[in-house]
């Protein structure tokens, strides 16, 4: 199975290894990915190249109307979605109106399918906007990425598009006051004839260092499940997954959840 893009606005259901039966939105582009990262694990393969595809966004109303008739689809099917989730072909925090389509999405939750979480996948660049801080703080899921502790294995792992400052970074993740999720992928490797490993003694305990000053509401580790734009990548194995986890249990005494 090689990388693909989610060609549809409204996705799914799907079922999610850490969210379960998750029905997917995605506010990039249906034929190319768009985000401010170029992760070399991501299984949505390379951004596209610059200048070569004129972003189309779905527009507010669009999703709105698609999310309002699949909802009511799987209602009426005794079947809602346990959470619906923002992802898709790339960072859905860059989309124009993404706060107010949070609105949108969480009056539509309200109205058919109260039970159902709203979660959103960020890898934490567009947290320097009130707008998406304000609405990131309304859903019950904030899952924001941070891949590492260390500045350059976050520049290696995940490619990002203009300057990244980790410095920067931690600070705007510590503005939800623990109504935050970090998620982080780890994986070994090489690429571009460099050595990527973010399980090591010192990667580990730079990474636990940020997690202590973030104070997040859970951790979320995890592990390559699909293919990935760069080869020489190597996904890690559950028992070392979970003494990760242990690790941070022990130093943090936060909650975290393992997928391997």
């Amino acid at each position: 199975m090689s990388t693909f893009l989610f060609d549809q606005t409204i996705f799914g259901p799907l079922i999610s290894r850490r969210l379960g039966i998750s029905l997917g939105i995605n506010l990039l582009p249906n034929d190319s990915k768009l985000c401010s990262f170029n992760c070399i694990y991501c299984e949505c393969g390379w951004n596209s190249a610059k200048g070569s595809v004129k972003a189309k966004f779905p527009t507010k109303s669009e999703v709105k109307t698609l999310l309002r008739a699949k909802l009511i689809e799987m209602v009426r099917a005794k079947k809602p979605p346990d959470v619906i989730t923002f992802a898709g072909n790339g960072e859905p925090t860059m989309h124009p109106d993404f706060a107010t389509i949070i609105d949108d999405t969480i009056s539509l939750r309200n109205e058919l399918c109260p039970t159902a979480r709203l979660a959103v996948l960020s890898n934490s660049t567009m947290l320097h906007k009130p707008t998406v801080v304000e609405a990131l703080k309304k859903v019950d899921d904030n899952i924001l990425k941070l891949d590492s502790g260390i500045a350059q294995t976050i520049k290696l792992l995940d490619q990002p598009v203009g300057r990244f400052n980790l410095e920067n970074c931690v600070n705007n993740l510590k503005q939800f006051g623990g109504q935050q999720i970090i998620q982080t992928m780890f994986l070994r490797g090489v690429f571009m004839s460099e050595v990527v490993d973010n399980t090591t003694e010192i990667e580990i305990a730079a990474w636990i260092a940020l997690l202590q000053e973030i104070r997040p509401k859970s951790v979320m580790i995890y592990t390559l499940d699909r293919d990935t734009p760069a080869k020489d990548l190597q996904k890690i194995a559950l028992n070392e997954l979970n003494e990760i986890a242990n690790k941070v249990r022990k130093v943090t005494g936060l909650e975290v959840q393992v997928s391997g």
